[in-house]
């Protein structure tokens, strides 16, 4: 698997990042340790957690198979805080004392003195950015973190955090994929001029990129489970569901997979670094690694980006 830098830094990631969002929850350590050795025989080295991933075990997960599976030295990881999920309600906090604080434990949990990447997981309004930002910069000066960045954070927000930091930000994590689109109008354009490099999450639409939702919502799919339902609901819409049809067309008319045509376009895209596949078995991750990730013709990434376009 092709290894990208991030962004103007000097690290380097694999082109498919491992997503941990569903360890510990729907994915049970067993599937999690399949998960990663299918993940680096494939040559896959980046596997991305967060505090808030099932209230902190999908760290501790991840935690428990470096050394065993992986030695630590042969993976990166990356790590969020600021986020909680007490009873499934979102609330942020940015504050140093809850970052740094944050820090520790997730670096407990992984049974790591550092990670390599490590982010604030979003936008604070209640917290000035420098606050935030000073909690990043203390995780670099004292060796917690290789790089730092930011985590769904808008062009703006983006911009914002690179110029006032005073230190490097390396990267941007948000979701983007065909059936979302947005980052194209002014983060992307942020996240160049800064330097910076986008880690794109959900790059397969939540699934739907998959084409497995088409016409039904299948037993055993994310959708069809009562936590996953409204995460997906969004892309199974009249003008998503159109992106996916042409998609599916497209992949068969080349002999390749939807996720493959999916990944493949995101991957060309200016500004991507890594494209976070968050495979909830190790079924779904081998259908992932299939993939090609080679530049699709111009005429077929032209009409699926007339076809997926914002109007």
């Amino acid at each position: 698997m092709q290894q990208r830098y991030v962004g103007n830094s000097g690290l380097r990631v694999s082109a498919l990042s491992l997503g941990t969002m569903d360890w510990a929850g729907e994915t049970d350590e067993q599937d999690a340790t399949e998960l990663l050795r299918t993940f680096l025989n494939a040559g896959g080295r980046h596997v991305d957690t967060a505090a808030s991933y099932s209230e902190g075990r999908a760290e501790a997960m991840l935690g428990s198979l470096l050394g065993d599976v992986v030695a630590r030295t042969e993976v990166t990881i990356s790590t969020k805080a600021g986020m909680t999920t007490p009873d499934g309600r979102r609330a942020v906090d940015t504050s140093r004392n809850a970052m740094l604080t944050g820090l520790e434990a997730s670096l407990a949990r992984l049974g790591t003195d550092y990670v390599d990447i490590w982010f604030a997981q979003a936008w604070d309004g209640n917290v000035p950015l420098e606050e935030t930002l000073s909690a990043l910069e203390f995780a670099v000066r004292t060796g917690r973190a290789r790089y730092v960045g930011v985590s769904n954070f808008t062009g703006w927000q983006a911009a914002k955090a690179a110029a006032v930091a005073g230190f490097p930000l390396v990267a941007v994590q948000a979701e983007y994929s065909f059936v979302q689109r947005k980052p194209e109008a002014e983060l992307i354009p942020a996240v160049e001029d800064a330097g910076l490099g986008l880690m794109a999450w959900a790059p397969l639409g939540r699934g739907v990129l998959t084409g497995k939702y088409r016409g039904s919502i299948p037993s055993g799919s994310r959708g069809a489970t009562a936590s996953g339902a409204a995460y997906v609901e969004p892309y199974l819409a009249e003008k998503p569901s159109r992106t996916v049809e042409a998609v599916c067309m497209a992949a068969k008319g080349l002999g390749r997979s939807p996720q493959d045509v999916a990944l493949s376009w995101l991957l060309s895209q200016h500004g991507v670094s890594t494209a976070i596949v968050g495979a909830r078995t190790p079924v779904q991750l081998k259908e992932i690694l299939e993939s090609q990730l080679a530049p699709l013709p111009p005429e077929i990434a032209l009409a699926l980006e007339d076809v997926s376009a914002a109007r």
